[in-house]
């Protein structure tokens, strides 16, 4: 007989084998897709930042009228305001009037400018001279509301002492000064009498400057205003 609590000789004799551990498929970091559209995504970041800061080295700084300047306009720092610009060369730059610069003393304008415009190295004369300021002292109800500096006005004084006397009967205008430019209009001043009076700077050329005490002696005669060119 045979014993069964006996266990028999064989192959499934003895204890069990364990499992063989379970193989993974690694991929290598240095391999995977989203780190090399990171990378990818980091040196477009830099070469983008190098050209921004390339092209911000390439702005230099020049003076731009602030408001409308007129030919024979005294300048000043007040008038102007720097703006950045990039040029394509620097003969192009050299135009313009740097922001490093400072203005020449007693400079004027050479020419009419814009606001906003760049204020070119040609329209800056130093000579200065070139008109004659002219103050006139109006009543407020004598000055154009659409008056701007730069503005091209012809100055009338009236006899009867009101802008809207010479449709009165009996009453006469006469033109004392032709197409001259705003120099200056600063706003409304207050003063004793019923009617505000403002100050308007006028230039005159040099042409008119032969007349000007006449012209000085007219405005004295009577109302002055102002009419505006278009």
């Amino acid at each position: 007989m045979v014993d069964r609590a006996t266990p028999t000789e064989g192959p499934l004799a003895g204890p069990v084998a364990g499992s063989p551990p379970a193989s993974r498929f690694t991929t290598s970091r240095w391999r995977d897709p989203r780190l090399a559209v990171g990378l990818a995504v980091v040196a477009a970041c830099t070469v983008l930042g190098s050209r921004l800061l390339a092209s911000a080295d390439d702005m230099v700084g020049v003076w731009a009228a602030r408001g409308p300047v007129v030919e024979g306009q005294r300048l000043s720092a007040a008038d102007l305001v720097r703006r950045q610009v990039r040029f394509e060369e620097q003969r192009d730059a050299d135009r313009y009037l740097a922001a490093t610069d400072a203005l020449p003393a007693g400079a004027v304008a050479g020419r009419d400018v814009g606001a906003g415009e760049l204020l070119p190295r040609a329209a800056v004369d130093e000579a200065g001279g070139s008109l004659t300021e002219v103050p006139l002292a109006l009543d407020s109800d004598a000055v154009p509301a659409t008056l701007r500096v730069g503005s091209t006005v012809d100055v009338w004084v009236s006899s009867t002492g009101r802008p809207a006397g010479p449709r009165a009967p009996g009453a006469r205008a006469r033109l004392v000064l032709d197409d001259v430019a705003v120099l200056a209009a600063p706003q409304t001043g207050s003063s004793l009498g019923p009617t505000a009076t403002r100050q308007v700077i006028v230039g005159v050329p040099a042409s008119g400057v032969r007349r000007l005490p006449t012209d000085l002696a007219a405005l004295g005669s009577g109302e002055v205003l102002l009419t505006v060119r278009r």
